[in-house]
């Protein structure tokens, strides 16, 4: 990675917001997560990555939401879990993950093929390995025995119902794992909604862990989603169909 020298605005806040979390990032962190942001400004001139541009909102929303992961799991730090983040877009919560936590195994899922080479890039210039940025839809991974139940965690910020992206998310999650689903503060409704699509596909509602972000109005939620036994082979149902129909 090339010498960056970082904006002191948000140098102060990520330090700020990461340590209200519990979270010590070194100069060389902090370093790749301003590169980060720089590519992403950079990059969103010529395509649609993120609404969000403004530099302490990119923090806010952005990054410190991504980390936020660890205030429903508090050994980020210390395992090599595995990771599929779905509908990671412009990369969240999988790349601030990876840079906060090196010691994690991510893969990054995304149906849009100038996203994931946009991934791919930032992975290179930050010098992240044991990352894996793969372009497909989550239905077609989900059947593939490579992926198939095989990580510890699947977290997801993507924009979608929580039946549908169940039924995205549950597929690549070991039995005994998590799927963790960014969502805003009033989930109720949705959640109710998702049961029945949950207890299909295998799995259960632990708990839903309501938070709030330093600097950032917007009310959030975790969802908590354990996978208590392999999954019936006819889900994920094809291409189209949990969007179209979510699981009832």
């Amino acid at each position: 990675m090339n010498e960056v020298f970082i904006n002191t605005e948000f140098h102060e806040q990520m330090v700020r917001g990461t340590k209200s979390m519990g979270i010590i990032l070194s100069d060389h962190q902090l370093r790749q997560f301003f590169q980060y942001y720089v590519m992403m400004i950079e990059t969103n001139k010529v395509m649609n990555l993120t609404a969000i541009t403004e530099l302490s909102d990119v923090v806010s929303k952005h990054f410190l939401d991504s980390l936020a992961l660890v205030k429903v799991v508090k050994d980020l730090s210390q395992n090599e879990y595995s990771i599929i983040d779905v509908g990671t877009g412009a990369g969240f919560p999988g790349i601030p993950l990876k840079i906060a936590f090196p010691n994690l195994k991510i893969t990054l899922l995304d149906s849009l093929n100038k996203r994931v080479k946009f991934l791919h890039n930032v992975v290179n210039q930050l010098g992240l390995d044991n990352i894996e940025e793969i372009h497909g839809r989550a239905e077609d991974y989900g059947v593939n025995g490579k992926y198939r139940e095989k990580y510890d965690f699947c977290v997801s910020r993507a924009v979608a119902n929580l039946s549908t992206l169940s039924e995205y998310c549950l597929p690549f999650v070991k039995v005994g794992g998590m799927f963790i689903s960014y969502k805003s503060g009033s989930i109720e409704e949705e959640l109710n909604q998702a049961k029945g699509a949950i207890k299909l596909l295998g799995s259960k509602t632990q708990k839903v862990v309501k938070f709030s972000l330093e600097e950032a109005e917007a009310e959030r939620a975790f969802v908590i989603i354990e996978k208590r036994e392999r999954m019936s082979v006819r889900y994920p149902r094809k291409a189209g169909l949990p969007s179209k129909d979510p699981l009832k």
